[in-house]
């Protein structure tokens, strides 16, 4: 298949090439920075982009998108590309807004005036709110708590229209927490400013700082935070398994995209414990306005309909994965 990766370079957008690679897919990248590289750490193993092709451009362009369709003919989207940092989003509405949603438009109706009706879109678990159900089904009510969420429930109410409007296939997959990293350490999560728990706790302990813990009075076992972790390769085998859907079955589709079990804040730093062999030094600090105190998901309409296995999202995998890879940045 000729495959239009959007976001490619980013952090799932990179393990989601190499794995369409696998199955001897043409791919073509489209981001606004030529690779997933932190400056400052040793570049990313991306030795496998020679093999796509790469245009740098900004969806927000209807010029460069009216030339990419006009050069090249694609069988299926899959769309990476936007702004995720839910904090930012309440302080720039319009950027969340422009980038997500206005792109995202751009994108869909370009690709149905090119006859490209196949498209996987990167939603997120931040449509549904603060949970009034755990675990969360696809039918829970959809009440987002920031731009960043509502903008994402804006492009799966697009995509649901321009099936029926013009019958382009979508399957938005709502991710909960994706994490983790190659399991030889050769491609990892970098974000800055990172916000994510997991390499947070690492960077703490290898630059011997406190961890800064976010609340520990929810109404939990442990009284911390308790969310659903997916392991980044999990992540893009969903991914596979919803284009092969969208090659029988026509419709707008949404799947939970978590394994069902929830690992709470103290798990993850004791779990960084054990596969560094190190002290967490923790300092706790208010809870974060709008943190529920559990998030995990329903992932069964997923497993059933689509076949979906999660291989590598128990907590140890993701943990050492993500330590094996930090460790690689430190040592170069």
């Amino acid at each position: 298949m000729n495959i239009l990766v959007t976001g490619g370079a980013g952090y799932i957008g990179s393990f989601m090439v190499k794995r369409l690679l696998v199955d001897d897919n043409r791919v073509i990248v489209v981001d606004k920075v030529p690779r997933h590289v932190d400056p400052s750490a040793k570049p990313q193993d991306d030795s496998f982009f020679t093999q796509v092709q790469f245009a740098i451009g900004d969806l927000g362009d209807q010029k460069f998108l009216n030339a990419l369709f006009a050069d090249n003919q694609f069988d299926a989207i899959i769309h990476f590309a936007g702004y995720i940092q839910v904090g930012e989003s309440m302080q720039e509405a319009f950027k969340y807004f422009a980038n997500n949603v206005s792109s995202s438009l751009q994108l869909i109706e370009t690709a149905r005036r090119h006859n490209v009706k196949k498209i996987v879109f990167s939603s997120s678990a931040a449509v549904y709110g603060n949970p009034v159900q755990i675990p969360i089904p696809e039918d829970h009510p959809k009440n987002p708590e920031s731009p960043y969420g509502e903008s994402k429930w804006m492009v799966e109410r697009m995509l649901y229209w321009f099936a029926k409007v013009h019958n382009v296939r979508s399957v938005s997959l709502r991710y909960f927490n994706a994490c983790g990293a190659a399991l030889d350490g050769s491609m990892g999560e970098t974000h800055n400013p990172e916000t994510h728990i997991i390499p947070n706790a690492i960077r703490a302990v290898m630059e011997s700082k406190p961890f800064t813990l976010f609340g520990d009075d929810y109404d939990t076992p442990d009284g911390t935070c308790q969310r659903d972790y997916i392991h980044v390769l999990d992540l893009a085998e969903a991914h596979v398994l919803a284009l092969k859907k969208l090659e029988t079955d026509e419709g707008a589709f949404a799947y939970n995209v978590g394994t069902g079990k929830g690992y709470s804040n103290k798990e993850v730093i004791e779990m960084v414990k054990k596969v560094s062999a190190k002290d967490v030094q923790v300092a706790v600090a208010p809870r974060r306005p709008g943190d529920p105190a559990k998030l995990i998901a329903d992932p069964k309409k997923i497993m059933d309909e689509l076949h979906f296995v999660p291989k590598y999202s128990d907590l140890e995998t993701i943990v050492a994965s993500a330590w094996k890879w930090h460790r690689n940045k430190l040592e170069t």
